[in-house]
């Protein structure tokens, strides 16, 4: 089968907004990749040796490939993804002169390729991602994630999914019920549960997503624990609030949010008002040139900031409802 490869090469600030923007035009997967610089740190949890960068894509940058069935009309398609990229702009987003190309290829060059890359790597003493397909001896107490993504999402390394797994291993202490918030592949709520929680709501807008995080779910035998859902937070409390069975008990212990600044600062009122006092609220996603403004507004909404954790460019804030 032949499929429109849309490549767009842009910054590393912009991959969530661009990718989203893809999904949204109807690509049938989408591929990412970063820097592959020595200058940035890297596990060496097995022993890899890094004596050659990956790629030769310039530190701060990116290169997202989106694949579309040959019926789609790319010329539109990639109209309309040029203005909602540099409407960005607006949001204080970074770009970085991003470029576009479009080109014919055939399934087997991307349907599977990168999961050649996808190896097992350690987030944390005690936390491993696993893929699906890999083989692995845990070692005695170790919580491994298992984890298939599938084109449409990450495999749970990157900067702000780790961010946020770090933070919930040090807040997780046992029996708390957790709401995820634009689970994307679940790994957040897969790891909640490991880490002890009783019970998580995943939500989404996004069906796929929606329909990942479920499989996922079951990957990892935690059906009973974990309920998936096509809503937003606002949705959950009108659910709530008209009595539907979520699985979770309002006011809940954690939220956790691993999603762009912009976007947490519009439902922090919401994520207030699912939580019971002395709850936290983990979130990622966050550029560090924005973590003022977000640590801003989670004041401005009634919550103290405990801890902030840091990786590169990326800021995970931990805030506790007062």
């Amino acid at each position: 089968m032949r499929w429109h490869e849309l490549t767009v090469n842009t910054t590393e600030e912009a991959i969530e907004m661009i990718t989203n923007f893809i999904h949204e035009l109807g690509a049938g997967g989408v591929s990412i990749e970063e820097s592959g610089t020595l200058n940035k740190e890297r596990d060496t949890s097995y022993g890899q040796l890094y004596d050659k960068p990956f790629n030769d894509i310039p530190e701060g940058r990116a290169v997202i490939k989106g694949y579309f069935a040959t019926d789609f009309k790319m010329d539109e398609i990639l109209g309309t993804l040029t203005e909602r990229v540099d409407e960005l702009a607006d949001f204080d987003i970074d770009t970085g002169a991003p470029t576009y190309e479009v080109r014919e290829v055939d399934d087997e060059d991307w349907a599977d390729s990168w999961k050649q890359y996808f190896k097992p790597i350690k987030i944390t003493d005690r936390m491993t991602i696993k893929p699906t397909w890999e083989q692995y001896e845990a070692s005695p107490g170790e919580i491994i994630l298992e984890l298939d993504p599938g084109m449409a999402f990450g495999t749970g390394t990157h900067a702000t999914t780790s961010l946020c797994l770090k933070a919930l291993e040090q807040v997780l202490k046992g029996g708390e019920d957790v709401i995820d918030v634009g689970t994307g592949s679940g790994v957040l709520s897969i790891a909640a549960v490991k880490l002890g929680a009783r019970q998580v709501l995943a939500v989404d807008l996004d069906p796929v997503a929606v329909t990942i995080a479920g499989e996922n779910t079951a990957q990892n035998q935690l059906e009973a624990q974990i309920t998936t859902k096509v809503s937003d937070l606002l949705g959950v409390l009108k659910e709530n609030e008209a009595g539907a069975e979520l699985n979770v008990k309002l006011p809940v212990q954690v939220v956790v949010a691993n999603i762009l600044a912009e976007i947490i600062l519009l439902f922090t009122h919401d994520v207030y008002q699912v939580l019971e006092q002395g709850g936290r609220y983990i979130t990622s996603g966050i550029i560090i040139s924005k973590e003022q403004q977000v640590v801003d507004g989670l004041v401005a909404a009634g919550f103290e900031i405990e801890d902030k954790m840091v990786d590169g460019d990326w800021v995970a804030i931990i805030a506790i409802k007062r």
